[in-house]
């Protein structure tokens, strides 16, 4: 089936090379991520990558007697499912659109052929291999350590650095999820953000009214990941 090539908008894919960018284009298809599709499913082979230039994905971690967790956001910035890339296609995690829009899909053996036959590439990949792995690891202790009120908001702030305007779709049952918590505990943190005049919720939308308001109560995970990718950015010229 023939790609349709994409849609600018990714960041990752606008710091390729022109001519490896030139050369992929035609496998590129663009695609619609749909709130809550599951694109990359525990126990099957992944087949595709996603490049999204809209909406986000999360890697969630299914964890046995307990809440599922996400792991990682990935929206503009970055790729879903490089680590298919890097090793053995079986997906060990989950991979679920949290926020709708829009992605160009790649085929994995493509990427794989470009990615083993030209430096570049590969260099650029793997820079971003690391850079999510940070991600992960900065997340996991976040949610070990600190408050929940701090980590509802670094994850608003992140969302709404990879959505166009101040409004986007949220339950309190998908945050809860995206947390690792309970809902019971997203509502009484939702609340206390809403009452501080730092957000407006209902009816599974919510719109930022004060950043920079939401930026103090924010830990400082935001900042941390932030700055990294702005680093990577800035530094990820050929």
């Amino acid at each position: 089936m023939p790609a349709d090539g994409f849609v600018p908008g990714n960041r990752l894919l606008a710091v390729l090379p022109a001519d490896i960018l030139e050369r992929l284009r035609p496998e590129l298809e663009t695609m619609p991520l749909r709130n809550r599709d599951v694109v990359q499913r525990i126990g099957r082979e992944a087949e595709h990558v996603y490049f999204p230039h809209t909406g986000m994905g999360s890697i969630v971690i299914h964890m046995e007697g307990g809440p599922n967790v996400e792991a990682a956001t990935v929206g503009n910035e970055g790729m879903l499912g490089v680590s298919y890339l890097l090793g053995d296609t079986l997906a060990t995690e989950e991979t679920m659109i949290q926020l709708p829009g829009e992605a160009s899909r790649l085929r994995i053996r493509v990427l794989r052929a470009e990615f083993d036959r030209d430096e570049r590439l590969r260099t650029l990949l793997l820079r971003y291999s690391q850079l999510l792995m940070g991600q992960i690891a900065q997340g996991s202790g976040c949610n070990r350590v600190h408050p929940l009120e701090g980590r509802c908001a670094r994850w608003l702030l992140s969302t709404h650095d990879r959505v166009e305007g101040d409004t986007f779709p949220l339950t309190q049952a998908f945050l809860a999820l995206m947390l690792g918590v309970r809902r019971s505990g997203v509502s009484v943190a939702q609340h206390a953000l809403q009452q501080d005049g730092l957000i407006a919720y209902t009816r599974g939308q919510v719109t930022i009214i004060d950043r920079a308001g939401l930026e103090e109560i924010a830990c400082n995970c935001y900042g941390i990941v932030r700055d990294r990718f702005d680093r990577f950015f800035y530094n990820a010229s050929f």
